[in-house]
């Protein structure tokens, strides 16, 4: 991933309105426009008063709503949960301290303050910040466009009737999907036959783009090709395994300055070692810093036993319990079952150092970012 980051360089933008900007990194600063809040505000409904003035036939008050502007003089707000109220005469049930139920002004920002800087990543709360302050239009890095690459005879298109012997290529959809959620722009290629010739003019075009994504022919097969043509390109790879199951196969490397990734052909291979090692590169790709795995700790439902020896990512559902989330593994027959991860919410985690985890005991979960 370091390499991605050196050679990355930098990345095109394009101006775009706040309401188009969700996901994308903002490539400027944002500063305020004014102080926030504008005015000392009231975070309850109630009384604005004097706090002095609490007393019984010692002064006046105003009936105030949620985000009011305090009236000047005031220096309290009493929720209106802690007043009884005859007419015009309201009593406060509770002592009344200065500054109660009241956000200052200029509190939360300063005038001219950067509040959003080159390198965050868009998510709702940060573009109704940008609307808060006026900044309507943002300039943002452009979404990576990722080539996506099948290869194999076995495959077919998913609108064709596969032979006896052949499989749609559902690996092209699940992948068009990782990278729009990785925050990318899928460019599907469609499917390279088991010929070099082939795979290297699909493989060529492929490097046009930002970064190349292949699944299959990267194992150990006799028509497992994908390697060998990158080498005659003149690439360089950094890594060719991974000591994780599903997904041990997978590839990664740079050709012609661009990050090109060979994962396996099973698509619950596939749809692991993308998240593992994709899905950070788009974040490189896009000029944000790599987002940590959303991986969260949940109690064992059921024991398990895993040949030690490589990290398992297991299909698993996790519950969110009163005491603490709970997961359970699922039942399924290997890295082709998608039915099986279809049912799953997560991927349940097994150390390459433990042969067997007892019920009860704490374990790590990655989620599956398109349900969190």
């Amino acid at each position: 991933m370091e390499e991605i980051g050196r050679k990355k360089g930098p990345r095109a933008t394009a101006v775009v309105s706040v309401w188009d900007a969700l996901g994308l990194v903002l490539a400027q600063e944002v500063r305020t426009d004014r102080e926030y809040p504008p005015f000392d505000r009231s975070t309850r409904d109630g009384y604005a008063l004097r706090s002095k003035e609490a007393v019984p036939a010692a002064g006046t008050c105003l009936q105030i709503m949620t985000g009011a502007a305090v009236p000047a003089g005031a220096d309290a707000v009493v929720m209106i949960e802690h007043t009884t109220r005859e007419g015009d005469l309201v009593r406060f049930e509770r002592a009344v301290e200065p500054g109660q139920n009241i956000v200052p002004r200029g509190s939360e920002a300063t005038a001219a303050q950067s509040i959003l800087t080159p390198g965050m990543r868009l998510g709702y709360a940060e573009l109704a910040l940008a609307a808060q302050v006026g900044a309507v239009r943002l300039e943002c890095a452009q979404r990576p466009r990722v080539a996506i690459l099948s290869t194999g005879d076995e495959v077919v298109l998913i609108d064709e009737s596969p032979g006896e012997f052949q499989i749609r290529n559902s690996n092209s959809v699940s992948l068009a999907a990782q990278v729009r959620i990785a925050g990318g722009q899928p460019v599907v290629l469609g499917n390279a036959a088991d010929r070099i010739e082939d795979l290297g003019e699909k493989i060529e075009l492929g490097l046009k783009e930002d970064a190349l994504v292949l699944s299959g022919g990267v194992s150990m097969g006799k028509y497992d090709l994908v390697e060998s043509v990158f080498k005659a390109m003149g690439a360089e790879f950094f890594f060719d395994a991974v000591a994780i199951q599903p997904g041990k196969p997978a590839v990664f490397g740079m050709c012609q300055g661009k990050p090109v990734f060979g994962l396996p052909g099973n698509p619950v291979s596939t749809m692991v070692t993308f998240e593992l090692f994709v899905a950070p590169a788009i974040d490189l790709l896009s000029g944000a810093e790599a987002r940590a795995l959303p991986l969260v700790e949940a109690r064992l439902a059921e024991a398990l036993r895993e040949k030690p020896g490589l990290t398992h990512f297991l299909p698993a559902r996790v519950e969110w319990r009163e005491q603490a989330p709970e997961v359970k593994a699922l039942r399924w027959q290997g890295s082709g079952d998608i039915a099986a991860l279809s049912r799953a919410n997560c991927f349940l985690v097994v150390p390459a150092d433990r042969e067997k985890i007892d019920i009860g005991e704490s374990v790590s979960v990655l989620l599956r970012k398109d349900l969190v």
